[in-house]
């Protein structure tokens, strides 16, 4: 493998573990619910990757759930209320991430060629301390413990797309510059943080929450079906300035190897 790169930085949810993304998709749903708002699929997904309390803050101010709120509680969606839909939320998530923790399809193969190449293995979350005491774990239990994780809550708040973690990542693992560190991840926010940080940047498609497609949903689909899916995913990622895009995790060892 070259020796540009030391260290590989990954997500979790949607990346390493949980295909597709749906712990905190089930949560963020839930919760909204219960003050008597239902977001799509969409909405609930298109901040995924943020911490989980600027994820719910953003939901709460997008056009259609902000009337949807003041329609349903007369005033517009306040400060308290996000702190009170968060309320909700992370109970529902920590009660059911151990079911989500579970390596994706390729992880564990692509790691430990990674690892044989010499390369360290850092990582990268939206979720808090509190939910990694969970997933990491169990995890671990499953196969997959990368050398170093941190949280929003380890770099005062300041989750994606700001490249804290990843420069935290960085020092921890000794890695001296960012040319030498390759983020990979399954989100637009996850692309945003690498792209800040200045490390190359790479997009996963399958199990990813950009697909947003559980692992029967997307074996189910047609050849064409899925090209169109991976086109569509892969645009997506390209606009937000991926650096490159692989379809599976059992690509990643061969494109770091092959990048200068």
């Amino acid at each position: 493998m070259t020796n540009r790169f030391k260290a590989v930085i990954f997500d979790w949810a949607g990346t390493t573990v949980d295909y597709g993304c749906f712990a905190p998709v089930r949560a963020f749903q839930e919760a909204f619910r219960e003050f008597g708002i239902d977001p799509t699929m969409d909405e609930t997904r298109k901040p995924m990757g943020m911490l989980k309390h600027d994820h719910i803050n953003t939901m709460l101010h997008m056009e259609r759930i902000a009337r949807a709120w003041e329609d349903e509680h007369g005033h517009a969606p306040t400060d308290q209320d996000v702190d009170d839909v968060y309320a909700h939320f992370e109970p529902k998530l920590l009660s059911i991430l151990d079911n989500y923790a579970d390596p994706k399809p390729g992880v564990l193969d692509a790691v430990a060629a990674l690892r044989e190449s010499g390369l360290k293995i850092g990582s990268t979350t939206g979720y808090t301390d509190k939910m990694m005491d969970i997933v990491v774990p169990k995890a671990k239990e499953n196969g997959y413990a990368p050398d170093f994780w941190i949280s929003p809550d380890g770099t005062n708040g300041f989750g994606r797309p700001y490249p804290y973690m990843i420069f935290r990542n960085l020092e921890q693992l000794g890695v001296s510059s960012v040319h030498a560190a390759a983020k990979v991840g399954d989100t637009l926010s996850d692309i945003r943080e690498g792209r800040n940080a200045g490390v190359f940047t790479i997009g996963v498609v399958e199990g990813s929450s950009q697909l947003a497609l559980s692992q029967e949903e997307f074996e189910s689909l047609s050849e064409a079906d899925k090209a169109e899916a991976y086109a569509k995913a892969k645009a997506a990622f390209t606009e937000a300035g991926a650096d490159a895009v692989i379809n599976t995790m059992a690509e990643l060892p061969t494109l770091l190897d092959q990048i200068a």
